[in-house]
């Protein structure tokens, strides 16, 4: 059974000081303090996160790929290097790097690594732009945040990007990043912990109530972490929509159950009764393996636990592992699977 894990991260070893290229600071730094470990930093010194080889080596991720049986990863950038903040033409360029970076690890191991590019979001223009050049590049599609310095994804300046991405069939995957309620959950790790979750939440209600789906229904979205708390509390915001339509439904959007089919999640749950519900709530169709790696949140076991769920069949299990991941992203099962013994690459085509 082919293994596609949609969601991993990557960022490359080394980049040039972005505060001395751009003329001021706010960007991420990375320290390589040791071998094989390096610390991301604000360039003004404030400590970000702790990385690993695995963060950036190709190599390293191929073991851990290899250890686990995973055949291909779907790789994009860590959500702290969106700079959405910046000048829109100095991301630009910084997406453009990341994007070439991200491109050339695909290109040279295209069996075993996917790509997703990011955008200047804060410049639907030179989004757009850069939306095009990622699928000249050979990227499927593009990784976003969950809101762009404070917009949901609802707003319409974001409406032309929508359109060029369902023209382009270019499909979107949304991440949490720069969590609501923020200055409330500094302690105890609550802005990973309950801040990614409502934020990925507020992501669904925003381009669902917004029209977003009903505008684009082509377009193909995504959202992390199983969509994060979307799934589990549907009903409510079904009952919301109803209870008091004068302020949810100001778009003359459809109920909130009904869009149920109309966009696809992780499997990111650490949880088998979790899992469980999703399926039976989004449908098995619609919800690809993931692991957030190489993030100590991330399933770090690499599906153990759907593998271990004896009741799912083998045809659900192909479809999480997957078939679903290869329809949202428009690629060919045969392009990834690797050779048995006896087989070519080329026979894969034939």
């Amino acid at each position: 059974m082919l293994k596609i894990d949609c969601h991993a991260h990557i960022l490359p070893e080394t980049w040039p000081s972005l505060k001395e290229k751009y003329g001021y600071g706010g960007f991420i730094e990375l320290d390589h303090y040791t071998p094989g470990r390096a610390r991301m930093m604000r360039d003004d010194g404030h400590f970000f996160r702790d990385i690993e080889r695995n963060c950036w080596d190709p190599e390293a991720i191929l073991v851990d790929m290899d250890q686990h049986n995973v055949d291909v990863m779907v790789l994009c950038t860590v959500p702290v290097l969106f700079s959405y903040w910046a000048r829109p033409k100095d991301t630009l360029d910084w997406s453009r790097f990341l994007n070439d970076h991200l491109a050339g690890v695909v290109a040279s191991y295209p069996q075993r690594f996917i790509g997703l590019g990011t955008l200047p979001m804060q410049d639907v223009e030179y989004s757009i732009k850069e939306l095009r050049r990622c699928k000249e590049l050979g990227l499927p599609g593009v990784e976003i945040g969950t809101n762009v310095n404070g917009k949901n994804l609802d707003d319409k300046v974001f409406f032309p990007l929508w359109e060029a991405a369902q023209d382009l069939n270019m499909s979107i995957f949304v991440h949490p990043w720069d969590m609501m309620g923020s200055e409330r959950t500094e302690r105890y790790f609550l802005q990973w912990l309950v801040g990614m979750p409502a934020e990925t939440t507020l992501a669904i209600c925003s381009m669902l109530f917004g029209g977003v789906l009903d505008a684009f229904p082509k377009m193909k979205v995504m959202f992390a972490h199983a969509g994060g708390t979307f799934p589990f509390t549907l009903g409510r915001i079904s009952h919301g929509y109803h209870a008091r339509p004068d302020l949810c439904n100001i778009n003359r959007v459809e109920d909130p159950t009904n869009y149920i089919g109309r966009f696809w999640v992780d499997s990111i749950t650490h949880n088998a009764d979790a899992l469980r519900f999703l399926l039976a709530l989004l449908g098995e169709e619609k919800i690809a393996y993931g692991t957030d790696y190489p993030f100590p949140l991330g399933d770090l076991e690499h599906g153990k636990f759907i593998h271990e769920m004896a009741d799912l069949s083998p045809k659900v299990q192909q479809q999480l592992f997957s078939d679903n991941v290869l329809e949202f992203l428009g690629l060919r099962a045969e392009a990834y699977r690797r050779p048995r013994p006896g087989e070519t690459v080329d026979s894969l085509f034939e």
